[in-house]
């Protein structure tokens, strides 16, 4: 099977799952296609994964989200310059102070919002404003699966038809 041909049957499998209609033994081909194609991006992306990391834990993808930041003083709307099941970019004015827990509420399309906790881990000053990467705390499975769903209508749609 050609790359097109197995990116149509996984297509194909991910709407259905989407839907929730995959039987068992689909689901378990369906996981593993996630895996196979999140590596294939990792290593077009050439990111390095940590020890003990899978590829779709470090698969980042570039979409725009909008997000809800609140702090103990301050309650900040962005958007989300990449994305990935470990965290979030965004274009911020001001940085919170790195590993200070914040509350984030992530409007997903199509769905109820996603609100977790998250914590400056990295950020770079650019002109005008602040490049700020969060990490998630700890996510539910749904939470993560709600996301990663995400993750993989964001690649489908880019890698087009």
């Amino acid at each position: 099977m050609g790359l097109g041909e197995w990116l149509e049957a996984f297509r194909a499998l991910h709407e259905r799952a989407r839907a929730g209609q995959l039987s068992a033994e689909e689901q378990t081909a369906y996981q593993a296609g996630r895996e196979e194609l999140a590596r294939a991006l990792v290593a077009a992306q050439r990111l390095t994964l940590k020890p003990g990391q899978t590829p779709r834990r470090a698969l980042r993808v570039a979409r725009a989200v909008q997000v809800d930041l609140a702090a103990k003083a301050t309650h900040v709307r962005a958007t989300t310059s990449d994305l990935s099941l470990e965290g979030f970019s965004a274009l911020l004015a001001k940085a919170p102070p790195v590993g200070e827990e914040v509350q984030c509420t992530l409007r997903l399309p199509g769905a109820e919002p996603l609100v977790a906790a998250v914590k400056p881990v990295d950020v770079k000053v650019q002109e005008g404003n602040v490049r700020v990467s969060f990490a998630f705390g700890s996510l539910t499975a749904p939470q993560q699966e709600r996301l990663e769903m995400l993750l993989f209508d964001t690649v489908l749609a880019q890698m087009g038809k």
